[in-house]
């Protein structure tokens, strides 16, 4: 029997959360059933090795420039018309584009496209361009209630269309102990402090480091031997560290870049905390959440359902560092409370998103419209 062609569709695949879940899916959709080949714009970093190394080939189209970049189209049709694929499944808006767009023109059976952002802040011609885009798809790919909301409410797409499938991480190994010490060490923290920890890339307007930087200045009154660990780079760094010596918090402050494995550095936080303006999942809750962190987060898009407000989290308002500051001393002052949402929210991580579930779900959406149009 000829293998089912699935193409997947993204903009740089680097080391995000959306290229990750595509290695979850190369890694572990039947090869017996399925041939798998990623189209992107740009490969960077070592995610794009080990999807090749898992059997998928990429291919890079070049820079996607702007929306109506007709030779990155014509790149992904010529890519389309080599591969023959049966699925085409796009992710990012670029990636829901070039999808779209190529699947079409391709005469793709199955064009799926995959809404991984939050979308709240998209202005009316964004979403009146993107209705347009997805118009083209035959189905569509929510991560969580708050896009499938915006899909099927804001844009109007079919809800009969749409399918909701969280993301789902496989849960990693707890690092040796005498390496976690010895980083520890490294990063000058001692068993006395207190740990408050992000993951994310240093982007302010979406993540909002600077709000954990006033959520620190005001746990540091109550808990003097707090401290703030950041794991991720980006374009703000410059800014926040200059915030940083702003405040007079330089020794409460650690940055340590981006980590293609940030694993170790879970093992060293005591709370895990995202300040996010909006987040339409949040992969870095549950990474944190497979590490039995308890979480502070903020209540917007889909944090809410990933965490359980009350049992794995305490959540405050966007924009709201001293909310924040509150639920994070609530948590200081009861080491029972810590530990019975840092266990709850390790069984949640496992029960609700595993890798194992995401790429079961993605499969059975796969075949469901491969044999809706006759094609198994």
């Amino acid at each position: 029997m000829r293998k089912i062609r699935v193409l997947h569709c993204l903009e740089t695949v680097g080391s995000g959360g959306v290229e990750q879940r595509r290695l979850s899916l190369v890694k572990n959709l039947d090869c017996d059933y399925y041939e798998q080949h990623l189209l992107c714009t740009q490969a960077i970093g070592g995610v794009p090795q080990l999807i090749i190394n898992a059997g998928c080939s990429i291919t890079e189209v070049g820079v996607h420039r702007h929306v109506f970049d007709l030779k990155s189209y014509a790149n992904a049709l010529r890519v389309v018309k080599d591969f023959k694929p049966d699925v085409i499944h796009g992710a990012v808006f670029e990636g829901v584009s070039m999808a779209s767009i190529a699947g079409r023109f391709g005469g793709v059976p199955i064009i799926i496209g995959e809404e991984t952002s939050d979308p709240q802040n998209r202005s009316w011609k964004g979403s009146l361009l993107y209705r347009a885009i997805i118009s083209l798809s035959h189905h569509m790919v929510a991560v969580s209630p708050a896009v499938e909301r915006y899909l099927t409410n804001q844009i109007h797409y079919p809800a009969s269309r749409v399918s909701m499938i969280p993301n789902g991480v496989a849960q990693k190994a707890k690092p040796d102990e005498l390496h976690v010490n010895q980083l520890r060490y490294k990063l000058g923290l001692t068993d006395a402090d207190f740990v408050i920890g992000t993951v994310g890339r240093l982007l302010d307007h979406h993540k909002r480091v600077s709000d954990l930087l006033v959520c620190l200045s005001h746990v540091c009154k109550s808990v003097p031997n707090a401290k703030l660990l950041v794991v991720g780079a980006g374009p703000d760094e410059g800014m926040l560290r200059a915030l940083v010596n702003e405040m007079k918090l330089n020794d409460k402050v650690i940055f340590v870049g981006y980590q293609a494995d940030p694993q170790p550095y879970y093992s060293l936080m005591d709370i895990f905390a995202l300040a996010s303006a909006y987040e339409a999942f949040g992969l870095v809750l549950v990474e944190a959440m497979f590490n039995q962190l308890p979480v502070v987060a903020t209540r917007t898009g889909g944090i809410p359902k990933v965490v359980l407000e009350g049992e794995t989290a305490l959540l405050s308002s966007t924009y709201d560092p001293e909310g924040m500051a509150v639920n994070i001393n609530k948590l200081y002052q009861s080491p029972e409370l810590m530990k019975s949402f840092g266990d709850k929210a390790l069984a949640r991580a496992r029960m609700e998103f595993s890798e194992d579930r995401y790429v079961s779900d993605v499969d059975a959406l796969y075949r469901r419209l491969l044999s809706e149009r006759g094609l198994i």
